[in-house]
């Protein structure tokens, strides 16, 4: 495993460079400032909003790349590169499918803030640590915002208790598991691998130049554009499997582990 070309580094966030916590580690803010020394791009990839991502990175913000919301919206200094809103047509169809199952807690996610159903009031701590700013609706329709992703929330199991009554909506929509408590609906467009082959084409950066960490379903089309990809040792199954290698979990600093071994190269 030759790591002395990689040019590009992408990490999702929960799961991945987050411990279990929600937090990120010390070493790897160190680590930053020496990618950013040898000019490696990092890119945080993520399911959360773009405000949600910065707050966790603020101390490096104005030097990473940011893919928010799956891949549905991208930002580097403050200047949006890329945005896919989901198609509002079929709301009202998912709107019903949340309102018959109490046991879903769904999020609106617009550029600005995650909108909360009210019945998910009980759920709001629970929501609000993803998505910090928020209002609580009734109905979509005091929602007028583009709304870029709908997150859904099962205190249990998302692929068992949410997946299975949404899986008729693929031909609209992207369904993705995105963790064991959530799954995401997007435009079709709005996936990481989107918006990371953008970001290749931009910086002209080849797939043997990049380097991916992810541990969930919504990671999938970002690690398939990485000859470096690896899985969380805590990741999904499916991940594993599309994964080149494997690293550490979340907790055992699986990410900045690999990123030693990219920086010795640099030595």
């Amino acid at each position: 495993m030759d790591l002395s070309q990689v040019k590009l580094v992408v990490s999702d966030m929960d799961g991945t460079l987050l411990n279990s916590n929600h937090e990120v580690s010390n070493l790897f803010l160190e680590q930053f400032k020496t990618l950013k020394k040898h000019n490696i791009l990092f890119v945080a990839a993520s399911g959360r909003p773009y405000y949600s991502i910065v707050e966790k990175l603020k101390s490096i913000k104005n030097d990473i790349i940011v893919v928010a919301e799956n891949g549905g919206l991208v930002i580097q200094n403050n200047k949006q590169i890329l945005s896919t809103p989901i198609d509002r047509g079929n709301l009202f169809e998912i709107e019903k499918i949340i309102d018959a199952n109490n046991h879903i807690h769904p999020v609106f996610c617009t550029k600005s803030k995650g909108y909360f159903k009210s019945n998910s009031f009980g759920y709001i701590s629970v929501l609000s640590e993803y998505y910090p700013k928020f209002k609580v609706i009734d109905n979509i329709e005091e929602i007028d915002e583009e709304i870029m992703k709908i997150a859904l929330y099962h205190s249990e199991d998302s692929e068992k208790h949410i997946y299975p009554l949404v899986k008729f909506l693929e031909n609209k929509y992207a369904i993705k598991i995105s963790g064991k408590n959530w799954l995401d609906i997007s435009d079709h467009l709005a996936n990481k691998g989107h918006a990371i082959k953008l970001l290749q084409e931009t910086f002209n950066i080849s797939e043997k130049e990049t380097m991916a960490f992810g541990d969930y379903n919504n990671d999938l089309e970002m690690l398939s554009l990485a000859k470096y990809s690896f899985a969380m040792k805590n990741a999904h199954d499916n991940v594993k499997e599309v994964a080149n290698y494997e690293t550490k979990s979340n907790n055992d600093l699986g990410v900045e582990h690999i990123i030693a071994k990219l920086l010795d190269t640099k030595n």
